[in-house]
């Protein structure tokens, strides 16, 4: 009798869709801006009454967060994507300057692979297909492993309703078969333009070893600084809803606080009115052993449950309205878990005496694993905000909000996103919010408007090679250089 390797079947499926999505990309390219804008509202259309019955699906298969904050994500994606999607264009021709007679036209890249985390999957699912369908890109699914149901049932119902709507037939695809052979395979393959990974941090030496175009939209260790001009109340307030928003498990949201020296008593005690619970060294120590496995990784069971719920787990005493732990600090060490991503309502806490040693502290976090995603900075001292924004080595500065909802898009003027890029990670196309603007190539036309001679001479009668002519020439860019050094 003989054995199936499921893994060469993996292999054999990974292929069989790139093959189809090839033939997909070429067919695409003689698609209207208005013709993919179709296939987008009919995919919002028929995924939108099925939002609530995909969220409670995603948390009964994971066993991560909070239905009614899975579909609030949900809806920003189906709903609020598709508004700000609307009347933009990406492929053909995008911008047209009559005046100085240049044309910027929208190419779309090919075959996209995206690989969805179990954290937020049909809200990811559903942003990727949108972006990538708006660019004129096929687009192939390898769901997590603890979110393979939802995601693939997710896909199915974007693509069918994307069929109807005229898309090819391997325009939208995800695997049934999901092992580590196949990802390989999708993010090796040489038709494959692009790799999008939300948030699954054990892929990037992989990406990196594959040496091709990804976008890599995870790991935050964002910190928030609260500057004593903000408004206390509002800023804890902002920072809770934030961070126990579905359980935590967003990676936008803040890992960490900074503290201003001069409000360290009011703040804290701010944090505990409403909700926070100061640990011990005991009780960390009894938490550690529930986030962490002995052998210093994350525990997957620890992700995206309540406060409650893991003191329960610890054995550690809380009131039932505590929504958010806080461990204060004394500095940062890549050896201390409540200093690296956690997934879950905690927060670790650093007082500093002034701002500028804040702003020290919060270059320390951010470079602590070079995730460099979020900083989010309570304050109404302008100076201290362009500050901040300055000399940070993160890809998103957030002023007086949410860190959650505004690094999305939700509560700011971002593009909205579910797949926020990061700084520092290597081969890496984008550090912004993933748009459909990341998904095109810009080919540039330019009509001819002046002779060579007329760069650097009016009139035109001059030759380019006399001596005279060479003459202005040098004046010219000494006074370039003169300008560029002053």
């Amino acid at each position: 009798m003989y054995k199936v390797d499921k893994d060469l079947l993996a292999i054999q499926e990974a292929r069989i869709h790139i093959e189809g999505a090839k033939e997909a990309a070429i067919e695409l390219r003689n698609f209207t801006q208005e013709e993919l804008d179709v296939v987008v509202n009919k995919m919002a259309i028929a995924i939108k009454p099925h939002l609530e019955e995909l969220a409670k699906q995603a948390v009964e298969e994971t066993h991560y967060g909070l239905c009614q904050d899975k579909l609030l994500k949900n809806r920003f994606a189906c709903e609020y994507l598709p508004q700000q999607l609307a009347n933009q264009r990406y492929v053909g021709v995008i911008k047209e300057n009559y005046e100085q007679k240049t044309v910027e036209i929208g190419v779309p890249i090919g075959v996209i692979v995206a690989m969805i985390p179990a954290t937020s999957p049909v809200s990811t699912t559903i942003h990727n297909a949108f972006i990538a369908i708006k660019s004129g890109n096929p687009i192939i699914f390898s769901p997590h492993p603890r979110a393979q149901k939802t995601i693939q049932r997710t896909v199915k119902l974007l693509k069918e309703a994307a069929i109807v709507a005229g898309l090819p037939e391997d325009g939208i695809n995800y695997m049934q078969l999901v092992s580590s052979t196949s990802t390989n395979e999708l993010m090796n393959h040489e038709e494959t333009a692009l790799t999008l990974v939300t948030g699954i941090p054990k892929l990037l030496p992989k990406l990196k070893a594959a040496n091709k175009p990804f976008i890599y939209g995870g790991s935050g260790n964002g910190p928030v600084f609260i500057e004593r001009t903000c408004n206390i109340q509002q800023a804890i307030h902002d920072i809770i809803e934030s961070r126990t928003f579905d359980n935590g498990i967003v990676s936008a949201a803040e890992q960490s606080i900074v503290l201003d020296g001069p409000i360290v008593e009011q703040a804290k005690s701010e944090l505990t009115r409403q909700g926070a619970h100061f640990l011990s060294e005991e009780e960390a120590m009894k938490l550690v052993n529930v986030l962490m496995k002995k052998n210093g990784d994350l525990n997957p069971e620890s992700v995206g449950c309540s406060a409650c719920e893991l003191a329960k787990k610890a054995g550690i005493q809380v009131l039932p309205t505590t929504k958010i732990f806080i461990y204060e600090q004394a500095y940062v060490s890549e050896n201390n878990p409540f200093a690296q991503e956690l997934f879950s309502p905690i927060l670790a806490l650093f007082v500093e005496p002034n701002w500028q040693e804040a702003c020290e502290k919060c270059i320390e976090l951010l470079m602590e694993g070079a995730k460099s995603h979020t900083l989010v900075i309570h304050s109404n001292d302008e100076h201290v905000i362009r500050e901040f924004s300055i000399k940070k080595p993160v890809a998103r500065v957030l002023v007086n909000t949410p860190s959650t909802l505004g690094g999305m898009g939700a509560t700011t003027n971002l593009f909205p996103s579910m797949t926020l890029g990061s700084t520092s990670l290597g081969i890496v196309q984008a550090s912004d919010n993933i748009s459909p603007e990341h998904l095109v190539r810009i080919r540039k036309v330019g009509y001819g408007v002046r002779t060579l001679n007329d760069c650097f001479n009016e009139s035109g009668n001059q030759s380019l090679h006399s001596k005279d002519t060479q003459e202005s020439i040098e004046v010219i860019l000494r006074k370039i250089i003169n300008e560029m050094k002053e």
